[in-house]
């Protein structure tokens, strides 16, 4: 039997629940959430301006207006539309990018802890892109495709030694935090031992920077985003119920070890693409889960101001850094 679609509205929990397909699509839209995720929104555009007109050549409002709309003067479009514009797009992308996999990791591991720069992913990441650099001389996709493997294989093997009749946050935290420690000694002894040339730019790329990054290395960042972001959406209440333990979420027809392996390869890609194009960079996947749980009040750490939080925590960053 079909049944028409039905919405709610709690006024005590200020939020909109809405069903549709008999209850096969659900969607709850907290009010508090929402009106924390606008304001995450206002506050990154007015960043975002003042990260286009501040610098070491300051543009007045009009003249940025007009270098968007390819007018004006040449000097003026290259600096706000080929230097400022995808810095900034970047920076919001990519500190999304970590705040929805620190959202995921910390989900997973029920631990504030649980982030991918503190288990040990971030630095597989590293580890594989630095073998491209600096072994196969490899470009700029073929290091993303590195930095995507290394995390992978960092991944299975933190989660293999991990693995006691099930995967318990504490012991793959702990577990991450060894195997972070060995990868950074090796990627150490990768930069000592190579060429010192190769050395230069894989260091200054090591540090996690935002210098240099253009619309080329923002094309495959948003292609990558595109495919990810949707896919762990659609995970994000299967991965509310895995907070609740296994069997609860057996119980809830949630295929526990299947569910976790998906959001893990997806928080993996979220880290590894902004490993990839701008660096190991920490801090951000593990505070912005935390500072959006406590501003949107949630029971959980949730995706989108997880996202949003992250997005404006390294625009702003950025911009204060300039």
């Amino acid at each position: 039997m079909t049944h028409q679609p039905s919405s709610s509205f709690n006024l005590g929990r200020a939020s909109l629940a809405v069903r549709l397909l008999s209850g096969r699509l659900s969607l709850r839209l907290d009010g508090r959430a929402c009106v924390v995720a606008v304001l995450l929104l206002a506050v990154s555009a007015i960043i975002t301006v003042a990260s286009l007109l501040s610098g070491k050549y300051p543009i007045a409002l009009s003249d940025a207006l007009n270098a968007l709309a390819g007018q004006g003067d040449d000097m003026v479009q290259m600096i706000v539309v080929e230097w400022r514009l995808p810095r900034v797009v970047l920076a919001f992308l990519l500190g999304g990018a970590l705040g929805m996999s620190g959202a995921i990791f910390q989900s997973l591991t029920r631990n504030p802890l649980g982030s991918p720069d503190i288990i040990g992913f971030s630095a597989g990441s590293y580890t594989g892109a630095l073998v491209v650099m600096l072994l196969l001389s490899g470009g700029y996709y073929q290091t993303a495709a590195g930095a995507l493997i290394g995390g992978i294989i960092t991944a299975m093997a933190v989660y293999l030694l991990a693995y006691r009749r099930g995967v318990q946050g504490f012991r793959l935290i702990i577990v991450g935090i060894g195997v972070a420690a060995m990868l950074s000694a090796f990627n150490a002894w990768m930069i000592r031992e190579a060429d010192l040339q190769v050395v230069m730019s894989a260091a200054i790329w090591g540090a996690g920077s935002l210098n240099g990054l253009g619309f080329e290395q923002l094309l495959p960042v948003v292609v990558v985003l595109c495919i990810v972001v949707p896919l762990t959406l659609l995970l994000a209440r299967p991965m509310r119920q895995l907070e609740m333990g296994d069997d609860a979420a057996r119980a809830s027809g949630v295929n526990a070890n299947r569910t976790r392996a998906l959001l893990t390869i997806l928080g993996v890609a979220l880290t590894a693409i902004v490993t990839a194009a701008a660096g190991p960079i920490s801090f951000i996947a593990l505070a912005a889960p935390q500072i959006a749980r406590r501003l949107t009040r949630g029971a959980g750490v949730a995706l989108i101001p997880s996202a949003l939080m992250g997005g404006l925590l390294l625009l702003a960053a950025d911009w204060a850094a300039q």
